[in-house]
């Protein structure tokens, strides 16, 4: 488990030492969190606090939750050990002295902000990043007397930090651009989500869970529903595991709430103000009434309706507030409300919808609050009726390559229809941009490049037809892949599973992480299911009939070095795996790299048939289907091939044991082994 490495070290700054400053509700879990990813390298977490009981608590937490981690099986008594020994709580400012990022996680008050960091900066040192958790407040405010300002700024955490991957990255008007791009890095190295958003007070998420609060408080307020009621319905209207007042209890949030829309008053617009039930609650130190786990709460229809739309509305309405408001892109910030908040993420939601009845949802809204602000954006949308740009692949230019994120991170980055539609019109579009010579490919965060396909997706086959057509389909977003111009790079940044292994034996070469225990797998027979998306013609392309057949039929997982001796890799990678994907495709572009050749013809020697194999519980019926598609596919030419394998997944899509394997993964889980029939 431990690294004999004696600090964890990213694009050129090592961190040997993680300070955090406060015991309080969040710092012991942002410090859980470090200790849990940075120990194995040797790094020290330190949680600093000026009571003693704070800390007493605060460590007592702490180990009652690794301690729960090693009951689940989350952790193991080494790592709990090594968790344990590289963590330390506190009185003595001093031990801040080393650190080489700085978390300060106090009270939401800017004057002890000010204090705690005029402290810090006397003790760290002058390469040390400072940032503060606060929740509302601007960075401007937080380090106005810092003398170095340009290394400062907030990083949100959400509820519960330690399990909640979402941070929001906040740089002020003097913050480095590169302090931005290495946390923003950073965070994400360490398998946390982060999207950046430009300051203002509340930032971009706090303003939407406060502000459907208030809409939900004043509901209450006026009499239309109780609270009970309100919860209840805006939970199911929005998605949501539970309502606005149950997370108020939770999360204690009262108070914090009510200072916070006070500001948003002045700060965003005057629709926003603490409600007098808000207050009244918070004088008599009341929680909301609020309905008890499972317990089904009776709302007539028509109640029902009217809530649903009213609380639609303020949701629309709030993101589309800070959409206008230019603080963040549409894309995080819709990953970001699915993740952080626990809701259905608004924009997608909106196009289910359509916008021009988000629109109109609005207005209701809007009717009932005439204070309440339409948005310009969904004005013009719903106008038009016309959907947003949500996109799950995006795009960032790196000089004259173009690297493409594939970012799914709640389903570790899996493919469904629309996301391969997506990773071929980003390579269209790269294809013929004239400023972008070479494009990498690669996963967002640290365990996937990319999953398989979302099994999800897979469920909602009904045909041997609609088989046939979802692999074509499939398959002819990764042609796109394979048929660019320009050398296409796969960074594979973790592990590469079914679609995801057959998107990275589209490019043109793959590199990856060096050291995992497993990186590539067709898993597909698992599920009674074949690769539908190339896999069947391009892995024995790349390794070989024998080996990949071999992987295919057994679903065997390989590791990054077994995949470079296979030839399914050309080099593993000690550090950045995508940094050197560019620097491969700058060689390539400019012609210093050989670009390697794929054959697309039919293969030689393709044997009449294969070795048998202890394909263990899989179906005898798929695997027969599979060799077929194997053997006939490779004597003709990829095309061809590719072709017959759509035929051959189709005909999978027709068996009993395709419909047992997928009901068995949805039910019980990737490790479940299904009970084929072989038929």
């Amino acid at each position: 488990m431990s690294n004999p490495s004696p600090s964890f070290s990213h694009l050129g700054r090592n961190v040997g030492k993680v300070a955090v400053i406060g015991s309080g509700q969040i710092g012991p879990d942002i410090a859980l969190y470090f200790t849990k990813v940075l120990s194995p390298f040797g790094t020290k977490t330190v949680v600093v606090d000026i009571s003693a009981p704070a800390l007493e608590k605060g460590k007592a937490k702490l180990q009652k939750k690794i301690q729960k981690g090693v009951e689940s099986g989350a952790f193991t008594p080494l790592q709990q050990t090594e968790m344990l020994g590289h963590v330390e709580f506190t009185t003595d400012y001093d031990a801040i002295r080393g650190a080489d990022l700085v978390v300060e996680a106090a009270t939401e008050d800017k004057a002890l902000k000010r204090r705690i960091f005029a402290q810090v900066e006397a003790l760290a040192a002058e390469t040390a990043i400072f940032a503060s958790n606060s929740s509302h407040l601007e960075p401007e405010e937080i380090f106005a007397d810092v003398k170095r300002k340009g290394r400062a700024a907030v990083v949100h955490y959400f509820f519960p930090a330690e399990r909640n991957p979402i941070v929001e990255v906040v740089p002020g008007s003097h913050t480095d651009r590169a302090v931005t791009d290495w946390l923003l890095s950073f965070y994400e190295a360490i398998g946390k989500v982060p999207i950046e958003v430009r300051s203002r007070y509340g930032y971009a998420l706090d303003p939407i869970f406060e502000g459907l609060f208030q809409a939900c408080a004043l509901l209450a307020q006026d009499g239309l529903a109780t609270t009970r009621q309100i919860d209840a319905v805006v939970a199911k209207a929005l998605g949501m595991t539970v309502g606005s007042f149950t997370a108020m209890n939770l999360t204690g949030g009262n108070p914090i709430t009510a200072v916070g829309l006070d500001n948003y008053t002045s700060k965003i617009n005057r629709w926003f103000a603490t409600p007098q039930i808000l207050k009244d609650k918070l004088s008599r130190k009341e929680a909301w009434d609020v309905p008890a786990r499972g317990e089904v709460v009776e709302i007539p229809d028509a109640l029902r309706e009217q809530l649903t739309r009213l609380l639609r509305g303020a949701y629309f309405g709030l993101v589309c507030e800070v959409l206008d408001a230019g603080l963040v892109d549409l894309s995080d910030f819709d990953m970001a409300l699915e993740i952080a908040l626990d809701m259905k993420p608004a924009f997608r939601f909106m196009n289910e919808l359509g916008t021009a009845q988000a629109l109109k949802l609005v207005e209701e809204f809007r009717a009932r609050y005439p204070a309440f602000v339409l948005p310009k954006s969904l004005a013009a949308k719903g106008a038009r009726n016309e959907p947003w740009d949500v996109r799950n692949v995006l795009r960032k230019d790196h000089g004259r390559v173009a690297v493409l994120t594939i970012r799914r991170p709640k389903v570790l980055n899996a493919l469904d229809q629309g996301v391969f539609d997506e990773i071929a019109a980003r390579c269209n579009e790269a294809d013929a941009d004239p400023k972008v010579d070479a494009i990498v490919l690669v996963g967002h965060g640290r365990k996937a490049f990319v999953s398989g396909a979302d099994v999800g997706f897979l469920a909602k086959i009904t045909s041997v037809e609609h088989g046939t057509r979802t692999s074509a389909a499939s398959q002819r977003s990764l042609d796109v892949v394979a048929a660019c111009r320009k050398p296409v790079v796969c960074a594979m940044n973790g592990l590469a599973f079914g679609g995801g292994n057959e998107l990275a034996m589209a490019c043109t070469l793959r590199v990856a992480k060096k050291g995992l225990p497993v990186l590539a797998c067709q898993p597909e027979v698992n599920l009674g299911i074949i690769p539908g998306a190339g896999g069947t013609q391009r892995l024995p392309r790349l390794v070989g009939i024998a080996k990949a057949a071999e992987l295919m039929r057994s679903a065997r997982p390989i590791s990054s070095a077994d995949a470079l001796a296979t030839g399914l890799i050309s080099e593993e990678v000690e550090d950045d795996v995508c940094a050197r994907a560019v620097e491969i495709a700058r060689e390539l572009a400019a012609g210093r790299r050989e670009r390697p050749r794929f054959e697309a013809g039919p293969m030689r020697d393709v044997p009449t048939s294969l070795p048998a194999i202890e394909i263990g519980h899989r179906s005898k019926a798929v695997d027969a289907i599979l060799v077929r598609a194997i053997l006939d596919g490779c004597r003709l030419p990829l095309a061809a091939g590719l072709a017959l394998e759509a035929r051959c997944f189709g005909e999978v899509c027709g068996t009993q044991d395709m419909r047992i394997g997928v009901k068995n993964f949805l039910e019980n889980g990737p490790r479940s082994k299904a009970a084929f029939v072989h038929a």
